[in-house]
């Protein structure tokens, strides 16, 4: 009923049932703080907008546009982070310039209460090493590693963090070419809805 009330109040435009409306709305459900500022006609950026605004900061300030990206779709935002800025080729070690762009990236999802998965993907290009036998072990391992370094190094809390190798599987880009082939090797960091 109350949301009746509320659309049939803001369908007739009279300021004075307006503000009355929201002050009432604002006592049931706490502070009218943001009532106050419809009511002034600013628009209160969602969380969604201030996290992407953020990062895209993050990104620009430290010169990482060529190798980070953000992606807004129906899970959240994915960071994907290509493979040139975190790891050698064919390796899932962390050296210090990496654990640097982690450590930036990791002071704006710190305080998110959204969950976040640590998605791995490489190009199409088979491997066979001792240590990696296939794409799907070097995808796992460098999304594990991504994420274990977030969360010991700094501060993610585990329950909230999911990983999972995607091989050659969720390519980005073409595989045909050299340079599009590069965007498939990454580590996507996904800010769940």
């Amino acid at each position: 009923m109350g949301l009746f009330i509320i659309l049939y109040a803001m369908s007739n435009i009279d300021t004075a049932k307006y503000k009355n409306v929201a002050a009432a709305m604002g006592s049931i459900f706490g502070s009218s703080a943001n009532l106050s500022l419809l009511q002034e006609g600013k628009v209160i950026p969602s969380p969604k907008e201030k996290l992407a605004d953020q990062l895209s900061r993050l990104i620009e300030t430290y010169n990482y546009g060529s190798s980070i990206r953000l992606e807004e779709n129906e899970r959240g935002i994915t960071i994907h982070i290509l493979d040139d800025i975190l790891f050698p080729s064919g390796q899932a070690t962390l050296d210090e310039s990496s654990k640097l762009v982690l450590q930036r990236l990791a002071r704006v999802i710190r305080a998110l209460p959204n969950d976040i998965r640590i998605e791995g993907h490489t190009d199409n290009v088979p491997i066979n090493t001792v240590r990696y036998p296939s794409n799907w072990h070097l995808s796992v391992d460098r999304a594990l590693s991504t994420a274990y370094y977030l969360i010991k190094e700094e501060g993610i809390k585990p329950d909230k963090v999911s990983i999972v190798g995607y091989s050659e599987y969720k390519p980005i880009a073409s595989n045909d070419l050299p340079e599009t082939r590069a965007l498939n090797r990454r580590v996507d960091i996904v800010i769940l809805k």
